[in-house]
C-alpha cells in the first residue's frame, strides 16, 4: 500500500501551459507526497484557473507579477510543514511516474542523507560539460529547514540552485545524486534559439556572479560527485 512520506513538492512556473499539466499528471497519481504546491509567478496565461478546474486538491498561490523562480518557491514554502520538501520545475518531459515513486519513497531509508538530488542523465553535452545536470537539476528533494536557511540571505531569480549547493558545502551537509530520466524544455525551444541563447547567457551570468567563479569552479570539480547505492531508495512493493 502507498504511503506519504513526509515530503511535499513544490511546483514554480510561469507561462508554461501544457508543459506543467503533464508533470501535475504525473506527480498527482503517486500519493507520496503530502502537498503538492503550485506557485504561479505571474503568468499571462490561463493555467493557474485550468489547474485549480482540474486539480482542486492541489495547493495553488498566484504572485501578481513575474518575480523569478526563487521568489515563487520562496512563497510556496510559507505552506510547507513537512520535514523534507521536493522541488520540481514545471517544463519536465518523459516523467517516469514508478522512478520518481521509488525515489520519494526511499526518502526515509536515508535519514544521514540530507539533499538528494535527480541527475538529468538524458541532458544534451553542453549541460554535462559543466554538470549543469546536478548542480543546476531543478529536482531535488532536501530538509524543509536547510531550504528555509538558504532563503533567509538575498537569493534571487535563477541563484537558488547554486545557492543550495554552496549552503550544503559550507555546512559540511551529506549531498547524493540519484539517476533521473527526465528531461526539461531547453530555453531556445520555448523562445526561439537567439532569445534563448540570450536568456541561458543570463543565466550563467547571474548565477556566477552570485557564487563567485572560485566557488563556481569548486562546486564543478567537487560537489555531489557520488551517488546514492540503488538500494537505498528502490523498495519492494
Amino acid at each position: 500500500m502507498e504511503t506519504k512520506c513526509g515530503v511535499s513538492c513544490i511546483i514554480p512556473f510561469y507561462n508554461e501551459g501544457e508543459r506543467i499539466f503533464s508533470v501535475l499528471d504525473s506527480v498527482t497519481s503517486l500519493n507520496v507526497f503530502d502537498r503538492i504546491i503550485c506557485v504561479d509567478d505571474g503568468s499571462e496565461d490561463d493555467t493557474l484557473a485550468r489547474i485549480r478546474q482540474r486539480w482542486p486538491r492541489i495547493t495553488v498561490i498566484r504572485l501578481p507579477e513575474n518575480q523569478g523562480k526563487t521568489a515563487a518557491i520562496k512563497q510556496g514554502l510559507k505552506s510547507v510543514h513537512t520535514p523534507y520538501v521536493m522541488l520540481m520545475d514545471a517544463d519536465l518531459q518523459n516523467v517516469d511516474r514508478e522512478e520518481l515513486k521509488q525515489i520519494v519513497q526511499g526518502v526515509e531509508n536515508c535519514p544521514d542523507v540530507d539533499m538528494i538530488i535527480l541527475r538529468r542523465l538524458n541532458a544534451e553535452w553542453f549541460v554535462k560539460m559543466n554538470r549543469a545536470d546536478i548542480l543546476l537539476s531543478g529536482e531535488r528533494i532536501l530538509r524543509t529547514e536547510d531550504l528555509r536557511k538558504v532563503l533567509e540571505d538575498r537569493v534571487e531569480g535563477f541563484q537558488l540552485e547554486l545557492a543550495v549547493n554552496e549552503y550544503m558545502w559550507k555546512n559540511h551537509k551529506k549531498v547524493r545524486w540519484v539517476p533521473w530520466s527526465a528531461t526539461n524544455t531547453y530555453k531556445m525551444d520555448k523562445r526561439g534559439p537567439v532569445e534563448g541563447f540570450f536568456k541561458d547567457f543570463l543565466m550563467y551570468a547571474d548565477i556566477v556572479h552570485y557564487v563567485g567563479i572560485a566557488s563556481f569552479v569548486r562546486q564543478v570539480a567537487n560537489f555531489a560527485r557520488k551517488p546514492l547505492p540503488a538500494g537505498r531508495f528502490l523498495q519492494t512493493q
